[in-house]
């Protein structure tokens, strides 16, 4: 029987034996065999922080297991000669504003990134004041804000991870890991992408472009949004629209609600006007989750953190791709309402290289949770 979920996951491991496997980390910047745990504890060197507590191990203990990123540094976390396939990316800072860090990775020596997102963000965690878990397939945050991606991310001759820092406060805490296999790539393997946008939407026209500008052949895979609602009332009435290789006034893809595309249903449980004790209701799956619904908040709008991997129910495009949510409640005519609302987006998507530049991202005062 075919079934390709299990061959995708568990079902390969009996055939996996022997595989080559590598990992960058603190402890080993370049990732050769036998090359972790060789820092020498020395407490005059600034980013071996650990020396102190190492001092009566010596090397070959932990020493160096994180590094320090100070504010408007870039660092390089990952630079690997292909081919291969990086199998994960792990991340954690003691830095509170992720959105201030920017990840990028950059494919086969291309000039332009085809990751470029704050790390939060990439992380399904774009609230920075409001750290959530994630437990899903591709994506989890575990306790307290350790992130791992599991996305498979090919390439043919390099990949190279940075880590952009553009606040003004040093980053004194940044662990990290890249673990990936060396090994041949097919010609025509899709490589991964992932973009940042975020809009204030407008009464006049309360759409949030979650992805476009792309052009090629590929697959898109996944949805994170960090909503802010302004108003008052439901505010997940909008339709998620894809746009699909030539499409224009019309898409051909469209869900029937914010609520339904992310999993959901009825308001995500914050149907009942009569109860205000009623509100939308956080929840974790692998595929689907709204694992932050910030019903109640003092100190500014509420706040939701949404996900949808199409990792089941990929949705492929062959020259072109745009991807759309709209803003819309209710008024109390019965009419749709169009609503100011704050949307941040990280679209994810598969695609044969070459890729489009992205647009320029916003600075970093521009991607401060608000």
């Amino acid at each position: 029987m075919n079934q390709p979920l299990y061959q995708g996951l568990l079902g390969t491991l009996p055939g996996m034996a022997g595989v080559t496997t590598r990992q960058i980390s603190a402890e080993n910047p370049t990732g050769a065999k036998g090359g972790g745990c060789q820092a020498i504890p020395n407490p005059d060197a600034p980013d071996l922080v650990h020396s102190r507590a190492a001092s009566k191990l010596g090397q070959g203990w932990k020493v160096r297991p994180f590094i320090k990123v100070p504010a408007g540094r870039t660092v390089t976390l990952a630079d690997i000669e292909g081919p291969g396939r990086i199998s994960q990316l792990f991340f954690t800072s003691d830095h509170p504003r992720l959105s201030e860090m920017v990840l990028r990775i950059y494919w086969d020596g291309e000039s332009t990134p085809s990751v470029e997102v704050p790390a939060g963000a990439f992380f399904a965690i774009g609230h920075d004041l409001h750290p959530h878990l994630v437990s899903s397939l591709p994506v989890t945050v575990a306790p307290y804000r350790g992130c791992s991606c599991y996305w498979p991310m090919p390439f043919a001759r390099s990949a190279r991870v940075t880590l952009t820092h553009e606040g003004t406060t040093d980053a004194n805490v940044v662990a990290y890991r890249v673990l990936y296999h060396p090994g041949e790539v097919a010609p025509g393997t899709a490589y991964f992408h992932a973009h940042y946008r975020r809009t204030l939407t407008e009464r006049a026209h309360p759409e949030h472009t979650i992805l476009d500008g792309v052009r090629g052949q590929g697959v898109y895979v996944g949805t994170y949004l960090a909503w802010n609602s302004l108003s008052s009332g439901w505010w997940g009435e909008g339709e998620v629209k894809f746009y699909l290789d030539g499409d224009t006034e019309f898409p051909t893809l469209a869900d029937n609600g914010t609520e339904d595309y992310f999993g959901g249903a009825w308001n995500f449980g914050g149907f009942n006007p009569n109860r205000p004790e009623d509100t939308e209701q956080a929840f974790s799956a692998p595929f689907v989750g709204m694992p932050l619904a910030l019903t109640s908040n003092p100190g500014g709008p509420r706040k939701f953190s949404l996900y949808r991997w199409h990792v089941l129910d990929c949705i492929g495009f062959s020259s072109d791709l745009k991807v759309t949510v709209q803003a819309l409640g209710w008024y109390p005519s019965g009419t749709y309402q169009p609503l100011t609302d704050d949307i941040a987006s990280t679209a994810y998507w598969y695609q044969v290289e070459p890729h489009n530049p992205f647009p320029t991202l916003l600075g970093v005062e521009q991607r401060w949770d608000r």
